[in-house]
């Protein structure tokens, strides 16, 4: 136990790499919870721009009264409710490609790290 001495460089060295990976990883953690948040912002305004459609087509169908007042109201409302389907759609692909870029950002911090970790074990 005498002969083995700790290279205090080394340990110092591996606490810095630690400290700015782990400073990184915070780093883009929190850019990812901004795109996630402004993400459902919009999904949100989407939702909320179709419904003040759907208000707006009721109200001026509700101005004229008749048979056929009430299928434009309904066609109305298709129409609208398709233009929501394909937004909503679209978010959900967006949504998709977000996961999927947050996932390999933090496959590749923990494949780091573990490189890391095995490469300090043996110069250790």
């Amino acid at each position: 136990m005498a002969d083995r001495t700790i290279d205090l460089n080394i340990w110092l060295e591996t606490y810095k790499e630690t400290a700015a990976s782990l400073g990184k990883a915070q780093q883009d953690g929190f850019k990812a919870l901004e795109r996630f948040a402004r993400f459902n912002y919009a999904v949100a305004g989407d939702c909320l721009e179709a419904g003040l459609a759907q208000a707006k087509a009721a109200l001026s169908a509700r101005a004229a009264v008749g048979t056929q007042a009430v299928a434009d109201l309904f066609a109305k409302q298709a129409e609208l409710s398709h233009q929501l389907t394909d937004r909503l759609r679209a978010r959900a692909q967006e949504f998709s490609s977000l996961a999927s870029e947050v996932q390999e950002s933090v496959s590749s911090f923990a494949s780091d790290a573990a490189s890391r970790a095995v490469g300090t074990k043996k110069a250790a």
